[in-house]
């Protein structure tokens, strides 16, 4: 037992994670703090309250500020993360947004933000760490942030749904690539969430309520519901998995 028990401690680690502010991200940046790694924060707004909890855990908190939609700055992202003990070991692409509107009415403008940000970046970002993974000889764990809209339509958002697909498709493609090199590649795709990116969606009572009918756990998911999840596959104990997308969803898939 304390062996398979060990298989999840990340010890010593290093991991990035994108948009680790609030909500999601900053759920699983502090599992992974709990399970012992240090936090580079990759993040456009301050993510003061994620760092005083990590570092309230005993680890440290790197605070980078970049808006990952250009992609130009990664590389010096990768350096700032090095200095903190000249290595990386984690990523979690997590950053992300959404735009709702009707298809027929959808702008190239709102497209590209999303897709540049939810699937571009995700992509370099990926390719970066990889790199040096390799340079260091070490392997290393890459996280994707996946969706329902991985799987299925959705409504109203249409870029948000292309750049999930997409995250599922690369993931999948990344993984063949880098599996030699002991990289592994894998998505979460987090069901409903009770999150910022939802509020719309639980402020309307019908739609809520249609929601909440069709999740077998017959509730919204929270942050916390993804501190297991990121931590298996940001460990050793996940070793063997590679272009996986794991759903989070409280059973909505399976209904």
């Amino acid at each position: 037992m304390n062996a398979a028990h060990d298989n999840f401690k990340l010890a010593g680690q290093v991991a990035i994670v994108t948009g680790c502010n609030t909500g999601l991200g900053q759920g699983m940046a502090l599992a992974l703090a709990r399970a012992g790694a240090d936090i580079v924060g990759v993040n456009v707004s301050p993510p003061d309250d994620t760092a005083a909890q990590v570092q309230a855990l005993g680890r440290q908190f790197v605070d980078l500020r970049a808006n990952l939609a250009d992609v130009s700055g990664i590389d010096a992202l990768i350096s700032q993360a090095l200095a903190l003990n000249g290595s990386i070991h984690i990523l979690v692409n997590n950053a992300g947004i959404i735009r709702r509107e009707d298809a027929i009415n959808f702008t190239e403008k709102d497209w590209d933000d999303v897709v540049d940000l939810n699937l571009k970046s995700v992509f370099f970002f990926a390719q970066a760490a990889a790199r040096q993974f390799i340079k260091q000889g070490t392997g290393g764990k890459i996280i994707n942030v996946a969706s329902m809209l991985s799987f299925q339509g959705g409504v109203r958002v249409p870029s948000y749904t292309a750049s999930k697909s997409g995250v599922m498709g690369i993931t999948r493609a990344l993984a063949n690539e880098w599996a030699k090199h002991n990289i592994n590649v894998n998505a979460i795709a987090p069901g409903y969430m009770a999150t910022d990116n939802t509020t719309a969606l639980r402020a309307d009572e019908a739609r809520n309520a249609a929601i909440l009918e069709r999740i077998p756990a017959g509730r919204w998911g929270v942050p916390a519901d993804l501190a297991g999840p990121v931590v298996f596959l940001a460990s050793e104990a996940s070793n063997y998995v590679n272009g996986s997308t794991l759903a989070v969803d409280g059973g909505w898939l399976a209904r």
